[in-house]
């Protein structure tokens, strides 16, 4: 017989995309997830393929130094029927010259980029021949891969959504921003890699590091570590939350992590300048989804950062309501993290599923910026022994808050205030651009018994200061919507719940705030000394909060944090109060123009009408989508925006992917900024 002569090949690139949900990541390369059978075809010259006469074999190699005992590197040749456990080639169909072969991959393949040889071997003669590269990623669609998951449309969510909603603003007021993931967009899947290649512990053993890669926790770990650059460890992120980000982007003004991938990439993997929590979670969440891990950004209401692990965050107050002796435990107004879905064969049973993954920079975890993954479940249960970092993500949720009094003479005074710590945990709904609230995954229904037994197991004494029936009673309340460049009233109400009268001495202060609990410039006051209360009487005390007064000091948190201290000069006792106001940014109106096709023309006419009594100046539009627009379209205004004049332009665009689609304004200016937008809109495919 003639040596068998390999002329071309084919890796049905397209084919195999839309089999194994990779087709948008482009057709100029393989992409196929983990046990999941490809097909690739190969055409001989000559003769054709004789079962009997001819031996084919394939190898393939992952990483810098492939080891078949790392499972990095995997020869196997073509038989009759796949293998169980191992990689696998398989005949499918032969005709003429051209012969189809389906591949398969193990279950707990490490993922990555391989190279693909092809050896043939007639009698003696043998040849090999490099066919080309290819990328390997998780399977969420796999019953027997680690992140599987069961539903199809909570796939589609966590896997393939290139778009989302992160919800910040207050627990009272909860707003959410678009974000543009784009793990598909071109360069993205490349700059995962290069992020895995690029984090100390490959740099360290290159091999041990390889051949992890077929597990999510160890990847979720890296990624959490790597997504900062707290370790100088040429991280993505570089965090700040001080309100000055003229050296690089202020973290309000991203729209998605596609940019900021990009940018880390083109200037040699240097930290981009400047991320806070969401901005961090957001890029690990694009970077897990990339990687095919069903991931999902989350926000924690009111979080605590318990900096010496006693669950107790010790916050001070002078008598005029203004934070005193900082401790450097902080209540966050929220905080955004991950959670990323994947069994813990680590642990006992019962831990898998939602994992948390925090890659904000804030406590060490074995020596490196990184938290989690911790089971949800475990948080919940407070097993705080089990692997990663549980004790602080439990108090993030959990942590007593007590407000101190210092006296003028420098003494202190316990006050009473209610529960406040995690709430309204949030995520974006499946499917839908509604907030599912999933509080109820992290921690049991607030006062009942299995609370208690939580507690108890977490060794945290719950302060029992439930809100008692008796005595005074206060809370603020916002009259209307603040609107950002108006004037708002809030009020102070107090209840006397007792059968006498009550004498007491009431402080209101509004500050401008930032989301981490830092406070700025007062911007509103009042101090009564003498409010008297009937007994079960009820008392409402305006405080009128002016633009002329913030404006200058509001920080691109758009957050007024407002105090009431109510003293009763009887007994000493102080009750406090603390809201925090979410100002609003004026409406980005969106309108799309034409039918919405694939590979057709569209217009969108973008506006914002300039809420504020000054001119803005230096405007600018950015405009992103995934499958929408080539990448970022930035359009800058020649000309400033009068006081309750028109911000306005069109964009043309063609879309290059079908289905639904966000269309993501962010509008940024001299006096406003990070102001956002978003448009659904449904592409219909190319006829």
């Amino acid at each position: 017989f003639a040596d068998l002569v390999l002329e071309t090949w084919d890796l049905q690139c397209e084919r195999n995309g839309r089999e194994h949900r990779t087709a948008e990541m482009g057709c100029q390369q393989l992409v196929v997830r983990r046990g999941q059978p490809f097909t690739i075809t190969l055409h001989f010259s000559g003769r054709g393929y004789e079962e009997g006469v001819d031996k084919l074999a394939f190898n393939v190699e992952t990483g810098p130094c492939p080891i078949e005992t790392s499972g990095t590197r995997s020869h196997f040749a073509v038989t009759d029927f796949p293998e169980e456990s191992g990689w696998s080639a398989v005949v499918q169909q032969q005709d003429g010259g051209s012969l189809s072969i389906s591949l398969c991959s193990p279950t707990n393949a490490r993922v990555g980029r391989y190279s693909l040889t092809l050896e043939t071997s007639t009698g003696y003669q043998g040849t090999s021949c490099h066919i080309g590269d290819f990328i390997l990623l998780f399977n969420a669609w796999h019953p027997e891969d680690t992140v599987f998951l069961r539903d199809e449309d909570e796939r589609c969510e966590y896997v393939l959504s290139q778009q989302g909603l992160i919800y910040q603003g207050t627990r009272d007021y909860i707003t959410s921003t678009p974000w543009n993931f784009g793990q598909f967009e071109d360069d993205i899947l490349s700059i995962c890699l290069k992020l895995l290649d690029t984090n100390p512990k490959f740099l360290r053993d290159q091999n041990r590091d390889c051949s992890r890669r077929n597990d999510p926790v160890y990847i979720g770990r890296v990624v959490s570590a790597m997504v900062n650059c707290n370790d100088e460890d040429w991280g993505v992120l570089a965090g700040r939350w001080d309100n000055h980000y003229e050296d690089g982007m202020s973290p309000m003004a991203w729209i998605g992590s596609v940019d900021i991938l990009k940018r880390w990439k083109k200037f040699g993997c240097q930290p981009v300048k400047y991320g806070q929590c969401w901005v961090f979670a957001a890029v690990a969440c694009t970077v897990m989804r990339c990687l095919g891990i069903p991931s999902r950004v989350v926000t924690n209401y009111n979080s605590a950062h318990d900096t010496n692990g006693n669950l107790v965050i010790d916050r001070y107050l002078n008598e005029t309501g203004q934070e005193d002796r900082r401790s450097r435990d902080m209540i966050w107004n929220f905080h955004c993290w991950v959670e990323s879905w994947m069994a813990r064969p680590d642990l006992a049973s019962g831990y898998d599923g939602w994992q948390a993954l925090d890659p904000t920079p804030q406590e060490k975890s074995e020596g490196v910026f990184c938290c989690g993954p911790a089971p949800v479940r475990a948080i919940k249960e407070g097993d705080l022994q089990l692997k990663y970092d549980i004790p602080f993500i439990f108090a993030e949720v959990n942590a007593d808050v007590v407000y101190w009094v210092v006296q003028h003479d420098g003494s202190q005074k316990k006050s009473t205030h209610s529960s406040v710590v995690g709430k309204n945990i949030s995520t974006k709904s499946v499917g839908r651009d509604s907030r599912e609230d999933i509080t109820h995954t992290y921690k049991y229904p607030e006062g009942s018994e299995k609370e208690r037994e939580v507690f108890a197991k977490a060794e945290h004494e719950k302060s029992s200061l439930r809100e008692e029936d008796e005595g005074l009673h206060l809370k603020i309340k916002l009259s209307e919507g603040a609107n950002n460049g108006c004037d708002f009233n809030i009020m102070a109400i107090i209840n006397n719940n007792t059968d006498t009268d009550r004498v007491c001495r009431l402080m209101l202060c509004a500050r401008t705030a930032s989301y981490n609990g830092t406070v700025g410039p007062q911007c509103g006051m009042k101090d009564l000394l003498n409010v008297t209360l009937a007994p079960r009487a009820e008392k409402s005390v305006p405080l009128c909060v002016l633009y002329e007064k913030y404006g200058e000091s509001l920080t691109q948190d758009n957050l007024i944090k407002v105090v009431a201290l109510l003293t009763e000069y009887q007994t000493g006792d102080v009750v406090v109060a603390i809201r925090d106001v979410y100002i609003q940014n004026p409406e980005i109106k969106i309108r799309i123009l034409g039918e919405p096709m694939q590979k057709r023309k569209l217009v969108a006419e973008i506006s914002l009408v300039n809420p504020l009594a000054v001119p803005l100046n230096n405007c600018m539009f950015v405009v992103e989508g995934a499958g929408l627009t080539d990448g970022q379209r930035i359009k800058e205004l020649e000309e400033p925006v009068e006081p309750q004049a028109e911000a306005k332009f069109r964009l043309d665009f063609v879309p290059h992917q079908a289905g639904l689609r966000k269309l993501m304004v962010d509008f940024e200016s001299n006096k406003l900024t990070g102001v956002k937008g978003y448009r659904n809109v449904i592409i219909a495919p190319q006829p």
